[in-house]
């Protein structure tokens, strides 16, 4: 193989990681802002008609994302790839997830409203949300974030990051989903036959 193509083949590679590398840091930091968001607008909101306290809330989610930077910045965990056609196949996968879980999760909150809250609430005025990213995944937040977390794994080819998102975080999310869904199906009549039609994490086909 001619030296030159070599070098401009590995230069590409290294432009397309530094590329997907800030695509994902702009997701991260998009997906931060509309919880901030979310926060300013609705964590106050008074009217509450039913109340469950829940380990699983922004403040452990956000200690679980220390522990996943933690992996991926000190690089424990990474698997050397000796293909780099792999590597920006990986990259690409990863920073796809990344994009459209970001998509999801922005989107699912204007479609969540003012449901929206850090505790498992249901408000006197709470409304069954079916439509939007609710069509897709009966919990359009916390699966944006699973998403999110395998992309950002395959990107930095982190098996510990990954390790740690289908160990720790999918289950503590089943957990918070679960407990949700309790209070959605004693509250809305409609709401067992919707949990049939749609999956809670990822979609059904």
């Amino acid at each position: 193989m001619n030296p030159h193509f070599q070098m401009l083949s590995a230069t590409q590679g290294k432009l397309l990681q530094l590329t997907c590398v800030f695509v994902v840091m702009c997701c991260t930091l998009l997906v931060f802002i509309a919880v901030l968001v979310d926060f300013i607008q609705f964590q106050k909101r008074g009217s509450v008609k039913k109340e469950k306290k829940s380990i699983v809330e922004t403040g452990t989610m956000i200690l679980f994302f220390l522990l996943y930077y933690a992996f991926l910045r000190s690089r424990t965990g990474v698997l050397d790839i000796a293909y780099s056609w792999l590597r920006d196949a990986l990259a690409l996968i990863g920073t796809a997830s990344v994009v459209v879980g970001c998509f999801v999760n922005i989107r699912g909150r204007f479609d969540l409203g003012k449901n929206w809250s850090n505790q498992i609430k249901i408000y006197d005025d709470h409304s069954l949300v079916s439509n939007g990213m609710y069509r897709i995944v009966r919990h359009p937040l916390y699966a944006s974030l699973i998403w999110m977390f395998i992309g950002a794994s395959l990107l930095y080819v982190n098996y510990l990051a990954l390790l740690a998102t289908w160990v720790i975080f999918i289950p503590f999310m089943y957990y918070r989903a679960k407990q949700e869904e309790t209070l959605l199906e004693k509250e809305f009549e409609g709401y067992s036959d919707y949990r049939k039609k749609v999956g809670m994490f990822f979609p059904k086909f």
